[in-house]
């Protein structure tokens, strides 16, 4: 087993024992949402992986990242088998996004490094081709790419949860690593014209946050967690139709939507340890309206109370 590779998995393996014991701290009360009802269901199960990124293709068809062995798994609707596509060239695979062209954003290098990402900024992001799997290199120099979203104009950002530095990667390809700097943001969505970046904070400060693109030295506090919920682990969001976040609470499994700054509903409640959240996209397969989270245990799972028909996946 390669360096990085030992690395990553003890690192999740900490991580997962860490925040199983803290997910025994109980949570605040929170409402459920008026939307919400019926359980979580499992759509698709990998076995011995730490997803960390999803995201659906125009077709309805799910990626997701796998952060201990760096793979990108394609699984072409709920219930069908998980197929290995791609393996990014160095340390474990982050997030996903499109780009406008329809090529495929994977970042790469956060996790064996992520003491020390904004020093030595060795992450990066690769292009994957959907259907063949052939990998590119896009960008390099990055402090992480454990959440990343594109703007329409190809603007690509990237954020650090085990650091503070938010990068950004613009048109021309020129890599500004330090575009804006949040502790711990994690995940990363755009509004629908490009105003605010929206991140969770999961382990500094705990709670989300929205960044506005023309004044990254000004983030806007949408949630602070306290109480009982200091310890939830917000993680990687997702906006609906109406541009309010829905996000996993990682100890818990708990997915919650903010409607309004400082209030939030629960949708539903997933496995513990859920990494990120996602709206589906297309007709078919994981499709539009739909919500689908990920866990580090390897589970794909569906929250039918986060059913919305106008939400899908970011894409530009």
């Amino acid at each position: 087993m390669g360096a990085r590779k030992t690395v990553a998995l003890t690192l999740a393996t900490l991580a997962a024992a860490a925040w199983s014991t803290l997910a025994e701290t109980p949570a605040n009360a929170a409402p459920v949402c008026a939307s919400a009802g019926g359980p979580t269901v499992t759509v698709a199960n990998l076995p011995g992986t730490a997803l960390e990124g999803i995201t659906v293709d125009p077709a309805g068809r799910a990626f997701v990242t796998d952060l201990v062995s760096g793979r990108v798994f394609r699984i072409d609707a709920p219930g069908a088998p998980a197929v290995p596509i791609a393996r990014v060239p160095s340390g474990g695979a982050g997030a996903l996004a499109w780009l406008p062209d329809g090529r495929l954003l994977v970042g790469y290098g956060a996790d064996p490094r992520v003491l020390v990402g904004d020093s030595l900024r060795q992450a990066g992001i690769v292009t994957v081709d959907p259907d063949t799997g052939a990998v590119a290199p896009f960008a390099a120099g990055l402090s992480a790419g454990d959440g990343m979203d594109v703007a329409a104009d190809g603007t690509v950002y990237a954020t650090n949860d085990f650091g503070s530095l938010v990068g950004r990667v613009n048109p021309n390809g020129v890599v500004q690593a330090d575009w804006g700097s949040l502790p711990s943001a994690n995940g990363a969505v755009l509004n629908r014209d490009g105003s605010y970046l929206y991140v969770s904070r999961t382990f500094a400060n705990p709670g989300v946050s929205r960044i506005p693109t023309d004044a990254p030295w000004a983030p806007q506090s949408l949630l602070d967690l306290s109480g009982g919920d200091a310890l939830a682990a917000a993680d990687g969001l997702t906006l609906d139709s109406a541009e309010r976040p829905v996000l996993p609470f990682n100890l818990s499994g708990e997915v919650v939507r903010i409607d309004a700054p400082g209030r939030y509903c629960v949708l539903g409640a997933g496995p513990r340890l859920t990494s990120a959240v996602q709206y589906g996209r297309g007709a078919q397969g994981f499709s539009a309206g739909r919500l689908f989270g990920i866990t580090f245990g390897g589970v794909v799972y569906e929250v039918p109370g986060g059913f919305d028909p106008d939400a899908r996946t970011a894409a530009p």
